[in-house]
Parts: C-alpha cells; structure tokens; sequence
C-alpha cells in the first residue's frame, strides 16, 4: 500500500484539480454524523447503512487500518500516535478521500468527523465536497454517562473521570463544528435521550425527507 499522498488515481487527481471537484462520473454524497461518547450514534449508523444503504466510515478505523497495513504512511501515524501528537487533518482527510474513492458506493456516513473546526475546513478545502447535512445525536451529559457505564463495566478507560473528560473534548472541539453548519442551515439534530427505536424513526423521517428533496431537484 503507498503512501496516501499517492492513493488517488491520477485520472481523479487530474479532473480534481481541473474542476475542483471530485469527477463528474462519482457524485457523492458525504452525511456527518456526530455525537457524544454514548450518544447512541454507533447503533443508527448501522441501521441507517442497513436501510438506506449508505457506506459507513470511522475516521478512527481508518487510521487504525492504514497503521496495521504497515504502510509508510501508517509507520508515520502510529509514531504521531505514540508521541502524544496529533495527526494532521489533512492525512485523516486524505484516507477518508481514498475510501470514498474505491468505494463503489456514493452514499457515505462519516461517523465522529469532523472533530474540530480545523478538521472541517481541511475535509472542504481537499474533497472539495460539502456535507448534504450533519446529522448530531444530541444527548444529556448524564444519560451518556449512564449508558457508557453499563455499557462498559469493568473497562479501565470508562472511569467517571475519563468519561468526563471525553464529554469536555466534545463540547470544545466539536460544538464550533455543530455551530458552523447550523449556521448553513445543514444540521439535523436528534434527541439520542430516548430509545434506540425512538431514535431510529426520527432518523428514518430526516432520511427520507433528504432523499425526497433529492429527488425532486
């Protein structure tokens, strides 16, 4: 596997740098979805992949991927990992593009990403794609936290403490995100308090009502 600088095709890069844009022949459509830890959103992605047919892709498990392919760029997160750093927007970005790219789907649900506001503007400035909408599973801290707990009893890392601290990461990080796209009218908040089937049928609503205004442009 190259290095994800090298992972487009060149025929993509090519028309990408020509019109800006992602070719004319792969029109895709990017819904973000993000959530607190125990927002529930986990159990909706895969419902929504299962009856809408989106594909489903976890910055995370991307660069847990490209770190176990042993690539050279893999070899680079992994010592970024390990040295407490960041990864930079632009590499998470840059797997994301890729996955999309040899998908043979055009629907995808980028699940926990963007996590900032730097991670948004390099996810528009490098695919040149604009979410159709965010969709945010919006839950009480306390109900999180109680879902977290049983979810996960005897978990080291799923101490009061370190839930806490997870939950202000959240707010901080991801809320400007959640605020920039409200700002555009691109955001579909869920109430993720209620029950999983509850959720899911206000999901199914913001679904369909996307599809149906899709279709009519």
């Amino acid at each position: 596997m190259g290095s994800v600088e090298d992972a487009a095709p060149t025929s993509v890069q090519n028309q990408q740098d020509a019109n800006g844009s992602l070719p004319s022949e792969k029109k895709v459509k990017v819904v973000f979805v993000l959530g607190g830890p125990g927002s529930g959103k986990g159990t909706q992605c895969a419902n929504i992949v299962e009856y809408f047919g989106y594909t489903h892709l976890s910055a995370g498990d991307l660069l847990r991927a490209e770190i176990k392919s042993g690539s050279e760029n893999g070899t680079m997160i992994h010592n970024m990992i390990q040295e407490g750093k960041i990864v930079p927007s632009e590499v998470t970005v840059k797997l994301l593009q890729r996955a999309m790219q040899e998908s043979e789907n055009e629907k995808f649900l980028i699940d926990g990403f963007p996590r900032n506001e730097e991670n948004r503007a390099a996810f528009e400035e490098v695919t040149k794609i604009v979410p159709e909408f965010v969709l945010f599973f919006d839950c009480p801290e306390e109900e999180m936290e109680k879902r977290i707990l049983n979810r996960n009893q005897g978990r080291v890392d799923d101490n009061v403490e370190t839930i806490r601290k997870r939950f202000k990461v959240f707010v901080e990080s991801s809320l400007p995100v959640i605020e920039y796209y409200s700002s555009k009218g691109k955001v579909q908040k869920i109430d993720a308090a209620k029950s999983a089937a509850e959720v899911f049928e206000d999901v199914k609503g913001i679904f369909a009502q996307a599809t149906e205004k899709a279709t009519q442009i």
